[in-house]
């Protein structure tokens, strides 16, 4: 009895059990049934490659235009990729495409059984034969567009022989259903190896790409002869004669030896002292330059194009291709990989210090300072606590601190980073003026390094780009110094010594009113560094306190001399003569002792400005103190209170304070002449005290009462002003001082008046008109108070101690991130120096290495990561002048015969430093031809003279003048071409292409033979 069960259409296998029932036997059979409608994983794998190549549109292609001479390497390419998947084994399919500049390639061109691929129509053109820069394919197979086929894993490769033709079988069954007429690869074998076999077909005509890979090249194949063998071989034309091979052969010849070529280097001067370092660094100059040749190699080829094969003879014992007769030369250099140059060098290091986490105390230890020899008043971070204490503490001299010095380096010089003498050549090279006897004073604070270049426009704004400083001033050298002292002279300890040294110097110039050589004049200049703006607000300290104490001298003077005057007339002159005089002393001691019990100014010491002012004869601080410790409800009864006090002063005290008179104007309520005020000059700011000075604004609010009080931190200066011009023009009115102040908040219209005469009449502007307008408020508050008499608006003392403070503060850290814009911008301008005969190239870098550094180091928070960056192209920049300099070296482009030969050789090294690869104009008989067959003649002689030494003299010279100009070609490559009719006589005759590349390591043969698929 036969039992079944039920078959179901869609399952892939059923089982089918019989029975024997008479026998008592059961026997049972399994067997399958596939359903050939479900794809399999090999039919998804080339539905996936169609699909793709239907997707980049690649099928009936009509062909291109010829291809330039050079295209392959100069032409743009584009890559596309996709990814494709046989049996879990990703694979990538990569379309490599060179652009054409009339897009003529459309779908649907090649309807025609004779129109040829591409592909195929490529491989007789010899425009592209060895191109300098190309894909591999292209060198070898001279393909414009190709997709490659390749594992998708870096570790996956194809090297069993069964994988490699069931993806080649699935390539050439998508080729044909698809039309496609580009030739498509697969990748085989290990990666390195870059071994590659593919398939185009089209027109009827179908080109198999084949390829042979081995480790040492067979001695019967070492030569034209048996290349030629293996190509007729593979073609095995029908013909009973073969057509001649065209043979296209280029060798390759490589030069390392340099021993008879210049260092560029400059060698260390071991006579001056510290001279002893390869590139002459000197303290006031970057040095520049690399250590080691950067160019390693020059690859000259000689290339002989389109030669019949009858033409030529190069077998095992003989060859006629003499690289000198060679009708082609082209010659490319290897650079040397990152090497190492002084400039590069010395600003990465520098740069590093900026992530060092050490403060000073903690690299110096007790190198300075002694446990038993410590001090308060020694310590620079106690400067502003020690303004406040009541009783004066002495402050260190630099004759102390030499002293101190002298008797610790006794036991103690070992331990110093930087020598004594080395240290003082640095100090003298930074302040020039302390090297005279006496040390005197630096009349003009200006830098005069820079000399003329300083005035120019364009100068100021190179610096100012960078947020930089000025060439040859203070801080820039400064910065030179810093970078030299730490790659030659111990590291980040030596640096920290130095700024050690540099602080207590600005503290010394400081306490002696010695101004601060090397720096612009005036202000803080807020587009330069932060360092260079502090300096010169101490150097604008100096000068304030200098000509503060010479007023002082003077007042004292004055008073001598009217004491003796009085002593004859005490009773009559003892009143105006005492008065006077004391003024001066009073308002001296006034502008010396003023003290501010607060750093940032609050409402109360605000609203006690005049409080204080109205107090002018009492020079205690005490009392000063007292009035700024009233209520803030008290001062402003006071000040409404006193109002008409004030201006009853400014009608009866005298004048005082004094400048000149304004033009022609006359006090509105008096034909007295309206006089300018002397005033103080407004207190020179950094930018970080802008920014504290905004961030107090901000923190006050948008209320009413934080407006107000924001407007009134703002008034100081006005006040001033006001109680100046007060007191210069007793009898004035706010009219009067806006008249001078704002004359645009002066209104004047002519009017007509009773006798019909138009007059002018003036009235305030409607802002000055607002009821609770501030300039009506501090009028009303302001004192007819001289300004020789007015508490500061700047406080010299103060606001030094806080530079100093600052500086002392700083780590090593944040001084090199403070000296990096310096460095930088010393850095550009050495390359621009160095590089005035560098190729067109170099200037598109420095624009960019400009633009870079002007918007790292403007940035707000410098970031020391960035500045490593703009270093890296600095030392880019770097590698190609010493490229260029090095090749000027070989080619003694200074010593051609001719102008015409100078300028050629000068065209030639330009080029080689651009390009991949350089024709030579010429040959063996131009120019760079005649310098390239000398280097390596004499390459060859210095070869055989150190092989040869135990030979003599005679024999030495007989074995030099046989020598060979050239050594043995390290690589030779052929290209042969034929066509021939495939696989029959009478079948179409077809391009046929073998390059062969023959190296001492590597033997590769890359076949394209094409076939009439007809007669297949």
């Amino acid at each position: 009895m036969l039992v079944t069960s039920d078959l179901q259409p869609e399952l892939s296998q059923s089982s089918v059990r019989t029975t024997m029932a008479e026998g008592g036997e059961e026997e049972s059979e399994v067997f399958e049934i596939t359903d050939f409608t479900t794809a399999s994983e090999w039919e998804r794998f080339v539905a996936r490659i169609e699909e793709v190549i239907n997707e980049w549109k690649l099928a009936n292609l009509a062909p291109g235009p010829p291809l330039l001479k050079g295209e392959l390497s100069t032409g743009e390419w584009e890559d596309r990729s996709e990814v494709v998947t046989f049996a879990d084994v990703r694979f990538g399919m990569t379309l490599h495409r060179l652009k054409e500049k009339q897009q003529v390639q459309t779908p649907g061109d090649m309807e025609e059984e004779d129109c040829q691929p591409q592909a195929i129509q490529d491989l007789l053109a010899m425009e592209n034969d060895f191109p300098p820069r190309a894909h591999c394919l292209c060198r070898w197979f001279g393909v414009r567009s190709f997709v490659v086929l390749a594992p998708g894993g870096h570790s996956d490769s194809i090297q069993s022989e069964s994988k490699a033709s069931l993806l080649l079988s699935s390539i050439s069954i998508a080729v044909n259903n698809t039309g496609c007429s580009v030739p498509v690869f697969v990748q085989t074998q290990q990666k390195w190896r870059r071994m590659y076999q593919g398939v185009c077909e089209g027109g009827g005509l179908r080109t198999n790409y084949d390829m042979v890979h081995l480790k040492r090249i067979p001695p019967q194949y070492d030569h034209l002869a048996g290349l030629l063998d293996v190509f007729k071989s593979k073609i095995a034309c029908p013909l009973p004669a073969l057509p001649p091979v065209t043979v296209s052969v280029r060798f390759t010849y490589i030069l390392s030896d340099w021993t008879q070529s210049a260092w560029t280097q400059e060698p260390p001067d071991f006579d001056i002292p510290y001279g002893g370092n390869v590139g002459g660094a000197e303290f006031g100059k970057l040095p520049f330059g690399a250590l080691e040749d950067p160019v390693s190699e020059l690859h000259l080829s000689t290339t002989w194009p389109c030669l019949s094969e009858e033409m030529i003879v190069d077998n095992s014992v003989y060859s006629d291709l003499d690289p000198l007769q060679a009708p082609q030369w082209s010659v490319r250099v290897r650079m040397t990989d990152n090497p190492q140059c002084l400039l590069g060098d010395y600003l990465s290091e520098f740069v590093k210090i900026c992530h060092s986490l050490e403060s000073t105390d903690q690299l110096l230890g007790g190198l300075v300072l002694d446990d038993d020899d410590k001090d308060p008043s020694r310590d620079v971070s106690a400067a502003l606590q020690r303004l406040t204490e009541p009783s004066p503490l002495p402050l260190p001299t630099i004759s102390d601190v030499v002293s101190n010095m002298k008797t610790r380096t006794k036991f103690r010089r070992k331990e110093a980073p930087i020598g004594g003498e080395l240290l003082n050549m640095i100090l003298q090279f930074l302040f020039p003026d302390a090297a005279l006897e006496g040390f005197p004073r630096a009349e003009k604070p200006s830098t005069e390094q820079g000399g003329e270049k300083q005035d120019t426009a364009e100068y100021k704004e190179t610096y100012r780009q960078y947020k930089s400083s000025p060439e040859g001033s203070l801080v820039y050298q400064l910065a030179l110094c810093m970078c030299v002292v730490n790659s030659n002279h111990g590291g980040l300890r030596a640096v920290a010594h130095l700024w050690q040294e540099f602080v207590l110097e600005m503290r010394y110039r400081w306490e002696n009113n010695y101004s601060i050589p090397g720096l612009p004049e005036g202000s803080p200049d807020m587009s330069a560094c932060l360092l260079l703006q502090k300096l010169q607000m101490l150097n604008c300290c100096i000068q304030r306190k200098t000509a503060r104490e010479a007023r002082m001298k003077e007042a004292a003077n004055q008073q001598a001399s009217a004491a003796a005057a009085v002593q004859d007339k005490p009773a009559r002159g003892s009143t105006s003569a005492g008065s006077d005089g004391w003024d001066v002393e009073d308002s001296d001691e006034e502008f010396f002792e003023c003290e501010t019990e607060m750093e940032m100014e609050t409402e109360e010491n605000i609203a006690s400005n005049s409080d204080a002012d109205s107090a002018q004869n009492n020079t205690l601080p005490k009392g000063k103190v007292a009035s700024n410790s009233q209520p803030s409800n008290d001062r402003t009864n006071m000040h409404k209170s006193e109002s008409a006090v004030s201006f009853k002063d400014t009608v009866t005290s005298q004048p005082e304070g004094r400048l000149k008179q304004c033009g022609d104007l006359c006090l509105l309520d008096s034909s007295e002449p309206l006089y300018i005020p002397i005033t103080q000059e407004p207190g020179p700011m950094t930018e970080d005290m802008l920014e504290q000075h905004a961030e107090v604004l901000a923190k006050l609010g948008t209320s009413a009462e934080g407006a107000h009080l924001r407007a009134r931190m703002q008034s100081a200066c006005l006040l001033s002003d006001m109680e100046a011009f007060k007191a210069a023009n007793p009898a004035c009115k706010l009219e009067d001082f806006v008249r001078w102040y704002s004359p645009r908040d002066w209104i004047e219209e002519p009017l007509t008046d009773e006798t019909g005469q138009r007059v002018l009449k003036g009235e305030l502007s409607p802002r000055m008109r607002i009821p609770g307008n501030m300039w009506c408020e501090v009028w009303d508050s302001a004192r007819p108070v001289p300004a020789r008499k007015q508490k500061r608006l700047f406080d010299d003392t103060k606001e030094a101690e806080k530079v100093l403070h600052f500086l002392a503060a700083l780590r090593p850290a944040q001084v090199a991130l403070q000296l990096t814009p310096m460095l930088v911008h010393a850095a550009i301008l050495r390359v621009e120096e160095e590089g005035e005969t560098s190729p067109p190239a170099l200037a598109t870098m420095l624009a960019q290495i400009q633009a870079r550094a002007s918007k790292v180091l403007r940035a707000p928070n410098m970031d020391a990561q960035k500045c490593e960056e703009l270093v890296r192209q600095v030392t880019l920049v770097e590698t190609v002048i010493a490229r260029a300099r090095s090749l000027r070296a070989k080619f003694n482009t200074e010593k051609a015969r001719s102008d015409d030969g100078a300028q050629e050789l000068e065209r030639f090294v330009s080029s080689l430093l651009e390009q991949p690869e350089v024709k030579v104009i010429g040959a063996g008989r131009g120019p760079a031809g005649t310098v390239i067959h000398k280097l390596f003649a004499t390459a060859q002689k210095a070869a055989h003279s150190f092989d040869d030494d135990d030979h003599s003299p005679s024999e030495h010279r007989a074995e030099l003048d046989s020598c060979p100009d050239f050594p043995r070609p390290a690589g030779r490559e052929y290209i042969l071409r034929t066509t021939v009719p495939r696989p029959c006589p009478v079948s179409r005759p077809c391009p046929q292409r073998m390059f062969c590349t023959l190296i001492k390591e590597d033997f590769r043969l890359a076949g394209a033979f094409t076939s009439d698929t007809t007669f297949m």
